[in-house]
């Protein structure tokens, strides 16, 4: 009986999650600039070409405080496993470094 309810109660939280085909396709960013508020913190994913001055913006997520904690939990806890898996990454030392500024408190990744 209380194998019943815990199922019942999985069912209950769990949440089904749609993938068009165009958003499983994906974007290539390999720039990430990060603006917050008080009230929310904003991604804007960039891809940015070799020899090419202009960078665009490809995507732009806007989230809450409270989701970019659990974002940057998560991406720590897969980039463990990753590195445990195959092996130490090694980067940030040919990352971009030139003023970039859109408004607001800004961070790089």
């Amino acid at each position: 009986m209380e194998d019943d309810k815990k199922t019942e109660q999985q069912q209950k939280q769990q949440i089904n999650i749609e993938l068009t085909d165009e958003i499983a396709e994906g974007i290539y960013s390999n720039l990430a600039m990060i603006a917050h508020s008080n009230s929310e913190f904003v991604v804007d994913f960039i891809r940015l070409m070799p020899g090419i001055p202009k960078a665009k913006v490809k995507s732009r997520i806007i989230m809450t405080p409270d989701h970019a904690l659990r974002l940057l939990q998560a991406l720590k806890d897969n980039i463990e496993k990753y590195e445990k898996a195959f092996g130490k990454i090694e980067g940030g030392k040919d990352a971009p470094h030139f003023p970039m500024n859109f408004g607001g408190t800004l961070g790089e990744a």
